[in-house]
């Protein structure tokens, strides 16, 4: 029934009657409403746990939900408390002082990760976001109610805020004594068996929050992800570099040379694409007077998934007006070497034995091929011309013909598309035969003209561009370009590189180009894969928190 229907009119108002049936009439409006929301609940309830048996003996999820219903019956909602925490783990632990235990309390939280009952005294460990701290429950200090409500209710897995003194045991170890506790979040579903349950590649991406509780490694790699991210932000910060925010909506998909994701905005009526680049919109900020800018945002594109490669990712870019790319050499040289030695802290044996001192490393061991890699050596420059003349072993290989370049592309065991430019069929030899084996950090200079129409071209090479590729672990890790500044140069290598699609140009970035841009240095720097090259993982997968997968009906 619509609430209108129970307005009064204006007659209503003047008659006794009217009021009372209008008065039985809301009264039974009410009730059906509560009925309603009562028959909604109900069915919701109903769904979540139609999976249930009957016998609950060996059905863990059962058991706990039956718990989690004692604890409402007996009048505890576990859902409706909360606690107020003093302290993460870690920092609890540096609180206690040698020879005086329990001279501090805490109060701290987390998730129950071990269980170790002993009748009158159990010991307990908590997981946080710094790491675990053991808990100690005795029957004598917490009374026989409280550690009877410990033992029966409680779960691996359960969320509990506790308050007690630090002291350390027989062992060595920080724990605390519990004083009080209280139980903030039941959990109905079972950690995976044993640590040792998560090990389908495809359910650690799916349920990555299961991972994280149960794999210290990928929390260790993830969380070091979140303090690259951020010191990258501090680094440029020092150094007078601005952040700012660019559409991620765009009209042409600029700036880059991949296939986008497209959408439409309906009120707009209006097509749009999600952006493969932040460069463009970047450089605009460059000709409004911003002479240090960068932006760390998700791009977009629309092609293959691999080791390296996810449809969604994570790109830094940074400008700098009056600099080059030999500038954007010296800028990311500090920028890594900086990431090493204040972020990821490698350290090295001093000596044989697993208790040998250790000494702070600028080394990195690279996962792929267990080499390795010295960021604080001296790093190579080698211009790309000469990497393709090395490995061909050909001195005259940019004058050969197309058809003398694919028969030595073949002699390389490489098979490539007769009807590709000349161009391609030589950066195919550098991606398959060069860069992979590039595992030390590697400057490659001067690459062909026709790989990007946004930088400057060399002056005593015009066949080349003023730009480096900076190559470490096999893969490559920044481009920077001495950006292009000439409004006229800058259309007639766009054009060159639409050919009939003109229509993918863009015309606004054209336009600001010819109100004046400073001559700058360009980067990018793929946020994933230096968390890949940093933390030593396999694959982009496994540091991106939540990677795109096939959902579960298509896998």
């Amino acid at each position: 029934m619509a609430a209108a229907s129970y307005l009064r009119t204006s007659s209503e108002a003047m008659n006794p009657v009217a009021d009372r049936e209008l008065s039985v009439k809301r009264r039974d409006f009410r009730a059906s409403k509560i009925r309603l929301r009562d028959t909604w609940a109900l069915g919701r309830v109903r769904s979540f746990m139609s999976d249930i048996p009957t016998d609950i003996s060996h059905d863990q999820h059962a058991v706990r939900r039956q718990k989690l219903a004692d604890m409402r019956a007996g009048g505890f909602d576990p859902f409706r408390a909360n606690v107020t925490t003093t302290h993460f783990s870690q920092d609890a632990k540096a609180l206690h002082v040698d020879g005086q235990d329990y001279a501090t309390t805490v109060t701290v939280a987390g998730r129950l990760v071990t269980f170790r009952v002993q009748g009158g005294s159990s010991f307990v460990k908590i997981q946080d976001q710094q790491g675990t701290l053991q808990l100690y429950f005795r029957r004598d200090v917490l009374g026989e109610e409280r550690y009877g409500v410990f033992k029966k209710s409680l779960d691996l897995g359960d969320i509990i805020g506790v308050t007690g003194a630090l002291f350390k045991t027989k062992t060595g170890e920080i724990t605390v004594r519990v004083d009080a506790f209280t139980l903030v979040a039941k959990a109905l579903r079972p950690l995976p068996e044993k640590w040792h349950g998560l090990s389908d590649a495809e359910q650690v991406y799916r349920q990555r929050y299961l991972d994280l509780i149960v794999n210290a490694e990928s929390r260790h790699r993830l969380m070091l992800r979140s303090k690259i991210v951020s010191q990258v932000r501090r680094f440029l910060e020092d150094r007078q570099f601005l952040e700012v925010e660019t559409p991620v909506l765009q009209s042409v998909a600029g700036g880059a040379a991949a296939r986008p994701f497209t959408t439409h905005h309906n009120t707009l009526g209006t097509d749009f694409v999600l952006r493969i680049s932040l460069e463009l919109y970047l450089k605009r900020m460059l000709v409004g007077g911003y002479d240090r800018v960068f932006e760390i945002g998700r791009n977009f594109r629309n092609e293959g998934v691999s080791r390296r490669h996810n449809p969604e990712f994570t790109m830094l870019e940074v400008y700098q007006a009056y600099s080059d790319y030999r500038g954007m050499m010296t800028l990311v040289q500090d920028l890594m070497r900086h990431l090493v030695r204040d972020v990821v802290k490698p350290t090295e044996a001093e000596g044989d034995g697993e208790n040998a001192p250790r000494r702070p490393s600028m080394r990195i061991k690279h996962a792929a091929s267990s080499e390795w890699i010295d960021f604080g050596a001296e790093w190579r420059e080698v211009k790309y011309k000469d990497l393709i003349r090395e490995i061909t072993g050909d001195a005259q290989w940019f004058e050969r013909s197309k058809a003398e370049k694919i028969a030595g592309v073949e002699k390389l065991g490489l098979s490539v598309n007769p009807a590709w430019e000349e161009f391609e069929i030589t950066n195919e030899i550098f991606s398959k035969k060069i860069e992979p084996n590039l595992i030390q950090p590697t400057f490659v200079t001067h690459l062909p003209k026709e790989l990007c129409p946004l930088a400057k071209i060399t002056a005593d090479d015009p066949t080349t561009i003023d730009v480096f590729e900076l190559i470490i672990g096999g893969m490559e890790i920044a481009p920077a370009y001495s950006e292009q500044n000439d409004p006229d140069v800058q259309r007639a290598m766009f054009e060159a590189q639409a050919g009939e699609e003109k229509q993918n140009i863009d015309q606004d970035f054209l336009l600001a180009l010819e109100h004046g841009m400073p001559p700058a240095g360009g980067m990018g720097i793929g946020i994933d894969r230096l968390c890949i090259l940093l933390t030593g993982a396999e694959s982009i997968r496994d540091v991106i928190l939540y990677p795109q997968l096939r959902t579960k009906a298509e896998s």
